[in-house]
């Protein structure tokens, strides 16, 4: 069976996801380890709850960002993952650290990208008046939410969305299609090829695997 590493640095509801996934027998993959770089991140505690081994790599003891990604990249390589799942990792990651995993690391990202990569994604979405939002899971290259798309889930923007509001809409789609994308990988089905998605033998276009949840 495919074995996973997942990065965390917080509360860690997209790792519970594939907890749940992985327990229900949907996901076709071992998590062999949850890794965070903040010590209090709740995450780490759904992790010891179902079992899987954790460990804790404090950003703020290292003195640079390359000698931090180098001492993570280590540790990640000990458990030889065929995949890295990023799940709500707040770091930037070195370019280095990045091509030695390239296709083969996951990111799941709060908007349709490439519209609003970096933060406050909700709100920008509301504030340029878009009618829809949604999340999209990728794979990790040395660009900021730049690789390829893997599948997109679009959530409507409603008149009265708060950024809180569309914000917990479009968590409830990150907990179904990360799963999805992170069984399809671990089944073969999925593949990073030069910077395109490949599912099933079959380019996807560019927004990836479309889950459209508009009424």
């Amino acid at each position: 069976m495919t074995n996973i590493v997942v990065l965390i640095s917080g509360s860690g509801t997209n790792l519970q996801a594939l907890i749940d996934a992985q327990e229900k027998g949907v996901l076709h993959a071992n998590i062999a380890a949850v890794i965070s770089n903040r010590p209090g991140a709740f995450g780490l505690e759904r992790a010891r709850l179902a079992g899987i081994p954790t460990e804790v790599i404090d950003h703020t003891g290292f003195e640079s960002r390359e000698h931090f990604d180098q001492a993570l990249q280590e540790r990640i390589d000990a458990y030889q993952p065929t995949l890295v799942v990023l799940a709500g990792f707040m770091r930037i990651l070195t370019e280095g650290f990045t091509r030695h995993f390239l296709g083969r690391m996951l990111n799941i990202h709060p908007s349709l990208l490439p519209k609003y990569q970096g933060l406050h994604t909700h709100q920008r979405a509301i504030e340029a008046g878009d009618s829809e939002h949604g999340v999209t899971v990728h794979f990790v290259t040395p660009e900021l939410d730049g690789g390829p798309n893997a599948i997109q889930a679009i959530v409507p923007i409603l008149p009265d969305d708060t950024a809180d509001s569309l914000a917990r809409r479009v968590q409830a789609q990150e907990h179904i299609i990360y799963p999805l994308a992170v069984s399809w990988f671990a089944e073969g089905r999925l593949r990073m090829d030069n910077d395109t998605c490949v599912l099933d033998g079959k380019v996807l276009p560019g927004s990836g695997y479309l889950l459209d949840t508009r009424p």
